[in-house]
């Protein structure tokens, strides 16, 4: 769910799952509608623009002025479709930040590094899943502030895709654990 890319549920398509991409703008997970189908898994990467650390300073403006509302009923949907289907695991992706205002504790953080992908954008995770090995290795320096996301300024929705994407090499380790 709010899988923009797809690259979080890649190597589950690559190996033959049948997987279902709900995202915005084409599909708004809002409206999806219980299924009598068995779901495997799922998971879900909602919009961090209302909830990561890195616009802790627009907080206040956005929950008076219904953003943060808005955000949270695409978080409120992805619980209210875990809690209906009891997948075998599932997992809320989100950067550091107040999700877990909402949610609660975090149940695990990652670097890309951390699994073989060469820069640092710590993520956190929510769910009930088994947690991937290590594959560390050193994060590429990129610019004076660390990793090559922090060369991604402005706003675009480019900009936010690329920001976005799920490490290729995390995303393969998660599958490896909860396949």
């Amino acid at each position: 769910m709010c899988g923009g890319t797809g690259s979080s549920s890649a190597p589950y398509v690559k190996a033959g799952y049948d997987v279902r991409v709900i995202t915005l703008p084409d599909q708004d997970v809002r409206l999806f509608r219980y299924t009598d189908n068995p779901v495997y898994g799922i998971l879900a990467a909602m919009d961090c623009t209302h909830f990561a650390g890195s616009g802790a300073q627009y907080w206040a403006a956005k929950d008076q002025d219904g953003r943060t509302l808005e955000a949270l009923s695409i978080l409120d949907a992805c619980c209210r479709i875990i809690l209906t289907h009891k997948p075998k695991f599932w997992a809320i992706e989100n950067p550091i930040g107040r999700t877990k205002d909402f949610i609660g504790p975090v149940k695990f953080y990652f670097d890309p590094c951390d699994y073989g992908d060469a820069y640092t954008k710590r993520t956190c995770l929510w769910g009930d899943f088994n947690i991937p090995r290590w594959k560390p290795i050193r994060p590429e320096r990129a610019c004076p502030q660390g990793s090559w996301l922090q060369q991604l300024g402005g706003r675009s929705e480019k900009t936010k895709r690329l920001r976005s994407v799920t490490p290729p090499a995390f995303s393969k380790a998660f599958f490896e654990a909860n396949r």
